[in-house]
């Protein structure tokens, strides 16, 4: 059984750029809707497709699977989605420890979010001094929400309200 336990954070300044090792460009489309349900969704990294189930448990850990797909059958797949999110992914290294920073594009531009992944809740982590409010488990912010309810129209009370 796979866990994904991670812990996110919206970013303060550009600081993060200095520990980038590599980067990608991810455009995912979602074949479900209900965040309290298995969320299902398609990822095109530019090289592969691969098909990803999340569903949430507990405080930030969720049951994670993905499966690669033929490129073809995830063209297909993708060509029939309306709710698609595009970000530019950067990978660091900062203390020892990987992060993930997406770059949201699109109708979620400008909007920027660092992800650390643990391997139990209770890992202590250092936090690097470029992260900004730490959002993780705010629904508002998942890559779903985010193709319903895109950041660029989002409202000044939206965003009082996290």
């Amino acid at each position: 059984m796979a866990l994904e336990i991670e812990r996110r954070f919206l970013l303060k300044n550009d600081q993060w750029k200095k520990y980038i090792t590599h980067r990608t460009f991810i455009e995912q489309g979602y074949l479900s809707y209900d965040l309290n349900d298995w969320i299902i969704r398609i990822r095109f990294n530019g090289i592969n497709f691969k098909l990803g189930l999340k569903k949430h448990i507990k405080n930030f850990t969720n049951y994670e699977y993905e499966y690669s797909i033929p490129r073809s059958e995830g063209e297909k797949i993708m060509a029939t989605l309306t709710n698609i999110i595009k970000k530019e992914r950067f990978f660091l290294v900062v203390d020892q420890k990987n992060w993930i920073v997406d770059c949201f594009k699109d109708k979620n531009f400008p909007l920027e979010i660092a992800e650390i992944e643990l391997t139990e809740e209770k890992e202590k982590v250092i936090l690097p001094p470029f992260l900004s409010k730490e959002i993780t488990g705010l629904q508002i912010y998942t890559n779903l929400n985010l193709t319903k309810h895109p950041f660029s129209k989002w409202e000044n009370k939206d965003l009082k309200n996290i």
